[in-house]
């Protein structure tokens, strides 16, 4: 086991990092033991990772930073490194490390006060891992004001810092951030790569990770999710049904009001789950008292804790609705598949019957329009419209047709 072996489907991107995580490890050893520094490195201190969603562009750079951090003693030998095992893998993988620094986008922008301490540290030397790496995972929503921050980090780094920039594609980059970057191309894994990765690391039963994976087209942290979570599950049965039900405007409207309210259940789940660990935690490290009393002077801190979380909530119903969506857009694909007699394979086999009715029930170009309509609503979010709004608005063009 590597490192690299979660990149499904990515073989050409594994080898290009792996060879730069080996000339990134000849120049810490020919540093740390004052010799000359190799003349030609495949390495550099900006990456731009690109590619559809569920491609990995996020496990891509992380599986890269563990390399980089990698310690084992089998690279004394000529091993490769990013065996996965040893402290500097491990901490890194699980974003742990006092060196691997990861930005995400809480709400739907990446502020410049989020960035803040992150590019003051880029300017610092490692701690005590062999590289100090930042990790911008969501660089599409960096703001005008947050991108110059990272651009002026990025034109003048530390020697020793190296930059994981991952987005859906390069224009989602700024044009002066991205031509200081190696950019690395992710694709789309096989609907059979990602089967296999569900039954040899997750022990998924064949038939059912082969359903997952088919089910998602190759999104892996979907199709692991759909394959291990039974709720998960139902919430994509239920969406599949919808388009069986937009027989009139009062149901139209209800099946908005059920996938929103599904997504904002999926958002306080995982606020249960988060905000209440982060705010103790918080307290502990400000030095609150018995009864949970802060000091004095600390509680602008958790006020921007809680700003945080609400932001995390807002994305976190967003992104909750977008997989819906996803899910119907997919549908609709199998739908359009049927109608035009295509041997692309169906997507929604679980679902045959209700395909085979809408296909028969329309035209290929009410489909497109529905298809359409999805998409003008995933835009709609992406702009911040409310989220009951936009999803109305659909349903009821997917009634239309």
């Amino acid at each position: 086991m590597t490192v690299w072996d979660d990149l499904v489907g990515q073989e050409k991107v594994s080898a290009v990092l792996d060879a730069a995580a080996r000339d990134a490890d000849a120049l810490v050893t020919a540093a740390a033991a004052d010799k000359p520094l190799p003349e030609a490195s495949k390495m550099t201190h900006a990456w731009l990772f690109t590619g559809p969603p569920g491609a990995g562009r996020n496990q891509a750079a992380r599986a890269f930073a563990a390399a980089l951090q990698c310690v084992s003693p089998d690279r004394a030998l000529g091993g490769s490194p990013g065996c996965g095992f040893c402290d500097g893998c491990h901490t890194a993988l699980l974003g742990t490390h006092a060196d691997v620094t990861s930005v995400a986008a809480v709400g739907s922008e990446i502020l410049v006060k989020d960035m803040r301490d992150t590019v003051r540290k880029s300017f610092t030397a490692p701690a005590n891992g062999r590289w100090q790496i930042i990790l911008v995972e969501d660089a599409e929503r960096l703001n005008e004001k947050s991108a110059n921050a990272v651009l002026k980090a990025v034109e003048e780094p530390a020697p020793r810092t190296v930059w994981l920039l991952c987005a859906p594609s390069v224009e989602d980059v700024l044009p002066t951030i991205r031509s200081r970057c190696r950019h690395l191309t992710l694709r789309t894994p096989s609907v059979d790569a990602v089967a296999d990765m569900l039954v040899r690391r997750d022990g998924i039963e064949p038939g059912v990770a082969a359903a997952a994976a088919r089910a998602t087209q190759g999104h892996v942290d979907r199709a692991r999710r759909l394959a291990t979570d039974p709720a998960a599950r139902e919430r994509r049965a239920a969406v599949l049904k919808l388009p069986l039900r937009l027989d009139e405007v009062g149901a139209c409207l209800r099946a908005a009001q059920e996938l929103v309210d599904a997504a904002a259940e999926d958002a306080k789940q995982l606020a249960e789950e988060m905000d209440g660990k982060e705010a103790e935690e918080l307290k502990a490290a400000l030095g609150a008292v018995q009864g949970g009393r802060l000091p004095r002077g600390t509680a602008g801190v958790m006020k921007d804790l809680e700003d945080m979380q609400k932001r995390r909530r807002t994305r976190t119903q967003r992104d909750s609705l977008d997989v819906a969506l996803g899910d119907l857009t997919a549908f609709y694909r199998d739908v359009l598949a049927l109608q035009l007699g295509s041997r692309v394979a169906i997507a929604n086999a679980d679902t045959e019957d209700a395909l085979e009715r809408l296909a028969r029930g329309s035209t290929p170009e009410s489909t497109l329009r529905r298809i359409e309509s999805i998409a003008a609503c995933r835009e709609a979010l992406d702009r911040n419209v409310a989220p009951l709004l936009a999803v109305e608005a659909m349903t009821m063009a997917l009634r239309a047709g």
